[in-house]
C-alpha cells in the first residue's frame, strides 16, 4: 500500500504532536494498529539534535512499521534532517503540508505549503531522491474555502515520485472545526494512481466506514479518535470485516489498559514525569463514564505514579453514562 509496506488492515495511527510517543504507539499496536507515526518533528530541530527531539525519535523492536513526519520548508534543512534520521531505520518518511497551527503557518511551514504546490513538489523530490524508504506527504483540502486546491497539490506531489498521499478533508482555515469534505478527498483519489489515505473525523468504526464509502480511499488515518480509545482499531477492524462491533470495554478493562499505558509511560519518562504526562491521558480514557468529574480534577493534580494508580483503580467501580451500548457514548466523546 505504501511502497513495500502492505497492511493487513487499512488503518494507521496518524502523527499527533505531544501525543504519539512510544508508549502511546505500543498501546495502540496492542489493539491492532499496524503502521504508526511518531509525533511530527521539525527538520531544523533534527539538525540541532536536542534531547527532546532525540526522545521523540525513540522506538522499539515491536514498534514497526514506523513512520516519521518531517516539518520543514527549506530543501537544505529537509536534506540535513534526512541524514540525521537515516540511521534510525524508519519505514516511511512523510512531509507535513497540513498543520494549521498559527505558529507553524507564520514560518511558512505546514499548511502554508498548500499555497505553493511547486515548492511541495521540490521538497518531495529531494526526499524521494535521497531516502531509501517510501516517501509520503500529508495535505489538506486547501488553504481556505476560496482556495480548495488539493487536487493540484496532490498531482504535483505524485509527480515528485511519492508512494502515497494523506489528505485531511478540511481547509487550513477550518482547522479542526466544521465538516470534512468527502468530495475533495474523492476527487484526489480519482486523480492519483498512488494510494490515498483519508483523514478527518475518524472517531468511530461507523465514521471510518463512511470515509471509505464516500471517498474510495485506500486507508484511513486515525488521530483524535484514538485518544483514550485504542480499542477503535480493534473495533473498526471487526466492523469492516463483519459489520459487528465488539462490546465496549468494561471499566475494569479500561483500568487494566490504563495501568499498562501508565507503566509504559513511567518506564519511558521516569515515574514523576510519567505520572504528570499521564494526566491528560487519564482524562481521555474516562470520558463516557458516569460521575467522574471530581476524580478527573483530582487526577489532574497527581504528582506520583502511586497516586495515579490509585485513581485508575477507582474507576473499576464506575459505570457508563449511557448503559445501553451505543458506540458514540464511548468513542465520539473524544
Amino acid at each position: 500500500m505504501i511502497g513495500n509496506i502492505v497492511l493487513t488492515h487499512p488503518l494507521l495511527l496518524a502523527p499527533m504532536a505531544g501525543i504519539t510517543d512510544l508508549p502511546y504507539r505500543l498501546i495502540t499496536r496492542s489493539f491492532g494498529c499496524e503502521l504508526a507515526f511518531l509525533e511530527m518533528v521539525s527538520s531544523r530541530s533534527l539538525v540541532h539534535a536536542s534531547e527532546r527531539t532525540s526522545r521523540m525519535l525513540s522506538s522499539a523492536a515491536e514498534d514497526r512499521p514506523l513512520g516519521v513526519q518531517l516539518l520543514g520548508n527549506e530543501e537544505g534543512d529537509v536534506l540535513k534532517a534526512l541524514e540525521k534520521i537515516r540511521p534510525r531505520g524508519f519505514d516511511v518518511i512523510d512531509l507535513n503540508a497540513a498543520c494549521p497551527v498559527p505558529k507553524i503557518i507564520k514560518k511558512g511551514k505546514g499548511a502554508s505549503l498548500l499555497r505553493e504546490p511547486k515548492k511541495v513538489k521540490s521538497l518531495l523530490e529531494i526526499l524521494v531522491k535521497n531516502a531509501e524508504v517510501p516517501v509520503t506527504v500529508k495535505i489538506r483540502a486547501g488553504w481556505d474555502r476560496d482556495t480548495v486546491n488539493a487536487r493540484d497539490v496532490a498531482l504535483h506531489a505524485e509527480d515528485a515520485g511519492i508512494s502515497a498521499l494523506t489528505i485531511h478533508g478540511r481547509t487550513r482555515q477550518q482547522g479542526y472545526s466544521g465538516r470534512v469534505d468527502y468530495a475533495v478527498i474523492h476527487e484526489v483519489k480519482k486523480a492519483l494512481s498512488i494510494s490515498v489515505i483519508a483523514s478527518g473525523d475518524a472517531f468511530s468504526p461507523q465514521l471510518i466506514r463512511k470515509m471509505f464509502h464516500e471517498t474510495g480511499c485506500d486507508a484511513v488515518a486515525v488521530a483524535r479518535g484514538s485518544l483514550g480509545n485504542p480499542w477503535i482499531f480493534r473495533d473498526t477492524i471487526s466492523f469492516l470485516a463483519s459489520g459487528t462491533i465488539p462490546e465496549r470495554p468494561a471499566p475494569g478493562e479500561i483500568a487494566d489498559t490504563m495501568r499498562r499505558h501508565l507503566d509504559l509511560t513511567c518506564a519511558f519518562y521516569g515515574d514523576r514525569r510519567g505520572a504528570i504526562r499521564f494526566r491528560k491521558l487519564f482524562s481521555w480514557y474516562v470520558k463516557g463514564l458516569h460521575d467522574i468529574r471530581t476524580m478527573k480534577e483530582e487526577a489532574f493534580r497527581a504528582q506520583t505514579r502511586e497516586q495515579m494508580i490509585s485513581f485508575i483503580e477507582n474507576i473499576r467501580g464506575c459505570a457508563y453514562r449511557h448503559p445501553e451500548g451505543a458506540y458514540e457514548g464511548f468513542a465520539l466523546s473524544c
